[in-house]
Protein backbone atom coordinates (compact mmCIF):
# COMPACT_ATOMS: atom_id res chain seq x y z
CA UNK A 1 0.00 0.00 0.00
CA UNK A 2 1.21 3.57 -0.60
CA UNK A 3 2.03 5.65 2.46
CA UNK A 4 -0.84 7.62 3.92
CA UNK A 5 -0.97 11.24 2.79
CA UNK A 6 0.81 13.56 5.17
CA UNK A 7 -1.64 16.44 5.39
CA UNK A 8 0.62 18.16 7.91
CA UNK A 9 3.34 18.54 5.30
CA UNK A 10 3.64 22.16 4.20
CA UNK A 11 5.04 23.61 1.01
CA UNK A 12 6.88 26.91 0.92
CA UNK A 13 5.75 27.36 -2.71
CA UNK A 14 2.48 27.69 -4.55
CA UNK A 15 2.03 23.94 -4.99
CA UNK A 16 -1.44 23.15 -3.65
CA UNK A 17 -1.40 19.49 -2.62
CA UNK A 18 0.03 18.14 0.62
CA UNK A 19 -0.23 14.53 -0.60
CA UNK A 20 3.35 13.41 -1.40
CA UNK A 21 2.07 11.15 -4.16
CA UNK A 22 0.98 14.19 -6.14
CA UNK A 23 4.61 15.28 -6.34
CA UNK A 24 5.76 12.16 -8.19
CA UNK A 25 5.61 12.24 -12.00
CA UNK A 26 6.30 8.91 -13.70
CA UNK A 27 7.71 9.17 -17.21
CA UNK A 28 6.02 6.57 -19.41
CA UNK A 29 9.05 6.28 -21.67
CA UNK A 30 8.21 2.88 -23.13
CA UNK A 31 7.75 1.67 -26.73
CA UNK A 32 4.12 0.48 -26.67
CA UNK A 33 0.75 1.62 -25.38
CA UNK A 34 0.19 -1.83 -23.89
CA UNK A 35 3.31 -1.55 -21.76
CA UNK A 36 2.34 1.95 -20.66
CA UNK A 37 -1.10 0.71 -19.62
CA UNK A 38 0.50 -2.11 -17.63
CA UNK A 39 2.75 0.38 -15.82
CA UNK A 40 -0.19 2.61 -14.99
CA UNK A 41 -2.11 -0.36 -13.58
CA UNK A 42 0.90 -1.41 -11.50
CA UNK A 43 1.46 2.06 -10.03
CA UNK A 44 -2.07 3.45 -9.78
CA UNK A 45 -2.76 5.34 -6.54
CA UNK A 46 0.97 5.63 -5.85
CA UNK A 47 2.05 7.84 -8.75
CA UNK A 48 0.37 11.25 -8.90
CA UNK A 49 1.07 12.21 -12.53
CA UNK A 50 1.87 10.20 -15.67
CA UNK A 51 4.15 11.83 -18.25
CA UNK A 52 3.75 11.09 -21.95
CA UNK A 53 6.64 12.21 -24.14
CA UNK A 54 7.59 11.89 -27.79
CA UNK A 55 8.22 8.15 -27.77
CA UNK A 56 4.67 7.32 -26.72
CA UNK A 57 2.85 10.35 -28.16
CA UNK A 58 3.57 9.34 -31.75
CA UNK A 59 2.12 5.83 -31.38
CA UNK A 60 -1.19 6.60 -29.70
CA UNK A 61 -0.04 8.29 -26.52
CA UNK A 62 -2.41 11.21 -26.95
CA UNK A 63 -5.38 8.85 -27.01
CA UNK A 64 -3.94 7.17 -23.92
CA UNK A 65 -3.70 10.60 -22.30
CA UNK A 66 -7.40 11.20 -22.95
CA UNK A 67 -8.32 7.83 -21.43
CA UNK A 68 -6.21 8.49 -18.35
CA UNK A 69 -7.71 11.95 -17.91
CA UNK A 70 -11.23 10.53 -18.27
CA UNK A 71 -10.34 8.05 -15.51
CA UNK A 72 -9.34 10.88 -13.18
CA UNK A 73 -5.56 10.60 -13.59
CA UNK A 74 -3.28 13.60 -14.00
CA UNK A 75 -1.34 13.68 -17.26
CA UNK A 76 1.77 15.62 -18.23
CA UNK A 77 2.23 15.99 -22.01
CA UNK A 78 5.97 16.51 -22.44
CA UNK A 79 5.86 17.72 -26.04
CA UNK A 80 8.33 20.64 -25.72
CA UNK A 81 6.54 22.84 -28.22
CA UNK A 82 8.65 25.30 -30.22
CA UNK A 83 7.41 26.87 -33.43
CA UNK A 84 6.01 30.08 -34.85
CA UNK A 85 3.50 31.88 -32.63
CA UNK A 86 0.39 30.77 -34.51
CA UNK A 87 1.39 27.11 -34.44
CA UNK A 88 2.22 27.26 -30.72
CA UNK A 89 -1.15 28.88 -30.04
CA UNK A 90 -3.10 26.19 -31.90
CA UNK A 91 -1.11 23.47 -30.16
CA UNK A 92 -1.95 24.90 -26.74
CA UNK A 93 -5.62 25.18 -27.70
CA UNK A 94 -5.70 21.52 -28.73
CA UNK A 95 -3.99 20.33 -25.57
CA UNK A 96 -6.38 22.45 -23.50
CA UNK A 97 -9.32 20.64 -25.15
CA UNK A 98 -7.83 17.31 -24.10
CA UNK A 99 -7.59 18.65 -20.54
CA UNK A 100 -3.95 17.74 -19.90
CA UNK A 101 -2.65 18.74 -16.50
CA UNK A 102 0.75 19.94 -17.72
CA UNK A 103 2.32 20.82 -21.08
CA UNK A 104 5.94 21.74 -21.84
CA UNK A 105 7.05 24.64 -24.05
CA UNK A 106 10.69 25.38 -24.87
CA UNK A 107 11.45 28.52 -22.86
CA UNK A 108 11.97 30.92 -25.75
CA UNK A 109 10.28 34.26 -24.98
CA UNK A 110 8.08 34.45 -28.09
CA UNK A 111 6.99 30.84 -27.75
CA UNK A 112 6.07 31.31 -24.08
CA UNK A 113 4.14 34.51 -24.71
CA UNK A 114 2.19 32.85 -27.53
CA UNK A 115 1.39 29.85 -25.33
CA UNK A 116 0.19 31.94 -22.40
CA UNK A 117 -1.95 34.15 -24.66
CA UNK A 118 -3.55 31.07 -26.23
CA UNK A 119 -4.30 29.52 -22.84
CA UNK A 120 -5.94 32.72 -21.65
CA UNK A 121 -7.95 33.09 -24.85
CA UNK A 122 -9.37 29.56 -24.72
CA UNK A 123 -9.85 29.48 -20.94
CA UNK A 124 -7.77 26.34 -20.56
CA UNK A 125 -6.56 24.99 -17.24
CA UNK A 126 -3.43 23.19 -18.46
CA UNK A 127 -0.33 24.36 -16.58
CA UNK A 128 2.31 25.59 -19.03
CA UNK A 129 5.88 24.62 -18.16
CA UNK A 130 8.95 26.21 -19.69
CA UNK A 131 11.91 23.96 -20.49
CA UNK A 132 15.02 25.99 -19.65
CA UNK A 133 18.02 23.80 -20.52
CA UNK A 134 17.71 20.04 -20.90
CA UNK A 135 19.19 18.14 -17.94
CA UNK A 136 21.27 16.06 -20.37
CA UNK A 137 23.26 19.20 -21.27
CA UNK A 138 26.26 20.81 -19.59
CA UNK A 139 28.40 23.85 -20.40
CA UNK A 140 30.34 21.99 -23.10
CA UNK A 141 27.10 20.95 -24.80
CA UNK A 142 25.90 24.56 -24.80
CA UNK A 143 29.15 25.73 -26.38
CA UNK A 144 28.86 23.06 -29.08
CA UNK A 145 25.30 24.28 -29.79
CA UNK A 146 26.55 27.84 -30.27
CA UNK A 147 25.60 29.37 -26.94
CA UNK A 148 28.03 31.60 -25.09
CA UNK A 149 28.18 31.34 -21.31
CA UNK A 150 27.21 28.73 -18.76
CA UNK A 151 24.14 26.55 -18.29
CA UNK A 152 23.44 28.28 -14.99
CA UNK A 153 23.31 31.73 -16.58
CA UNK A 154 21.07 30.67 -19.47
CA UNK A 155 18.69 28.89 -17.10
CA UNK A 156 18.44 32.00 -14.89
CA UNK A 157 17.73 34.23 -17.89
CA UNK A 158 15.04 31.93 -19.23
CA UNK A 159 13.49 31.61 -15.77
CA UNK A 160 13.07 35.36 -15.57
CA UNK A 161 11.56 35.43 -19.05
CA UNK A 162 9.17 32.61 -18.11
CA UNK A 163 7.93 34.50 -15.09
CA UNK A 164 7.48 37.69 -17.11
CA UNK A 165 5.57 35.73 -19.76
CA UNK A 166 3.11 34.35 -17.21
CA UNK A 167 4.16 30.70 -17.42
CA UNK A 168 2.90 28.39 -14.68
CA UNK A 169 6.16 26.58 -14.07
CA UNK A 170 9.60 25.55 -15.20
CA UNK A 171 11.39 22.32 -15.91
CA UNK A 172 14.87 22.56 -14.45
CA UNK A 173 17.65 20.55 -12.87
CA UNK A 174 17.25 19.98 -9.12
CA UNK A 175 20.66 21.60 -8.73
CA UNK A 176 19.19 24.85 -10.07
CA UNK A 177 16.09 25.09 -7.87
CA UNK A 178 17.65 27.10 -5.03
CA UNK A 179 18.96 29.68 -7.50
CA UNK A 180 15.70 29.90 -9.45
CA UNK A 181 13.22 30.28 -6.59
CA UNK A 182 14.22 33.91 -5.87
CA UNK A 183 13.92 34.67 -9.58
CA UNK A 184 10.48 33.17 -10.18
CA UNK A 185 8.91 33.67 -6.75
CA UNK A 186 6.82 31.24 -4.69
CA UNK A 187 3.95 30.63 -7.10
CA UNK A 188 5.82 29.32 -10.14
CA UNK A 189 6.14 25.53 -10.10
CA UNK A 190 9.64 24.08 -10.30
CA UNK A 191 9.56 20.55 -11.71
CA UNK A 192 12.75 18.55 -11.83
CA UNK A 193 13.80 15.58 -13.96
CA UNK A 194 17.23 14.04 -13.51
CA UNK A 195 16.07 12.29 -10.32
CA UNK A 196 17.97 9.20 -9.30
CA UNK A 197 17.45 7.35 -5.99
CA UNK A 198 20.66 6.62 -4.12
CA UNK A 199 22.63 3.89 -5.90
CA UNK A 200 20.92 4.37 -9.28
CA UNK A 201 22.92 4.94 -12.44
CA UNK A 202 22.82 8.49 -13.82
CA UNK A 203 22.39 7.24 -17.40
CA UNK A 204 22.45 10.14 -19.88
CA UNK A 205 21.55 12.72 -17.24
CA UNK A 206 24.37 15.08 -16.21
CA UNK A 207 22.67 17.16 -13.49
CA UNK A 208 21.02 14.73 -11.06
CA UNK A 209 19.84 14.49 -7.43
CA UNK A 210 18.02 12.03 -5.17
CA UNK A 211 14.25 12.43 -4.65
CA UNK A 212 14.59 13.59 -1.04
CA UNK A 213 17.37 16.03 -1.81
CA UNK A 214 15.39 17.50 -4.72
CA UNK A 215 12.35 18.12 -2.53
CA UNK A 216 14.49 19.62 0.23
CA UNK A 217 16.10 21.88 -2.35
CA UNK A 218 12.64 23.24 -3.20
CA UNK A 219 11.38 21.15 -6.13
CA UNK A 220 7.59 21.08 -6.26
CA UNK A 221 7.39 17.88 -8.30
CA UNK A 222 9.98 15.37 -9.47
CA UNK A 223 10.09 13.33 -12.67
CA UNK A 224 11.27 9.74 -12.42
CA UNK A 225 11.55 7.24 -15.25
CA UNK A 226 14.10 4.44 -15.42
CA UNK A 227 14.52 3.86 -11.65
CA UNK A 228 10.85 2.83 -11.58
CA UNK A 229 10.36 1.45 -15.08
CA UNK A 230 13.38 -0.86 -14.89
CA UNK A 231 12.54 -2.18 -11.42
CA UNK A 232 10.99 -5.68 -11.33
CA UNK A 233 8.54 -4.36 -8.72
CA UNK A 234 7.52 -0.98 -10.09
CA UNK A 235 4.91 -0.35 -7.42
CA UNK A 236 7.44 -0.93 -4.66
CA UNK A 237 9.95 1.36 -6.38
CA UNK A 238 7.37 4.12 -6.70
CA UNK A 239 6.21 3.66 -3.11
CA UNK A 240 9.79 3.98 -1.86
CA UNK A 241 10.22 7.25 -3.74
CA UNK A 242 6.96 8.61 -2.33
CA UNK A 243 8.20 7.71 1.14
CA UNK A 244 11.38 9.69 0.44
CA UNK A 245 9.29 12.66 -0.67
CA UNK A 246 7.12 12.46 2.44
CA UNK A 247 10.16 12.32 4.73
CA UNK A 248 11.70 15.34 2.99
CA UNK A 249 8.51 17.37 3.50
CA UNK A 250 8.47 16.92 7.26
Amino acid sequence: MPPAPNHAAKSSTGFQSNDPRDRLILALDVPTIAEAETIVAETKNVVGVYKIGHQLAFIGGLHLAERLLDAGQKVFLDLKLLDIDNTIAHGVESVSKIGATYLTIHAYPKAMRAAVAAKQACGGSTSLLGVTVLTSMDDADLAEAGYAGRVRDLVAMRAGQARSSGMDGLICSPEEVANLRPIVGPDVLLITPGIRPAGSAAGDQKRVMTPADAIRAGSDLIVVGRPILANPDRRAAATAIVAEIEAALR
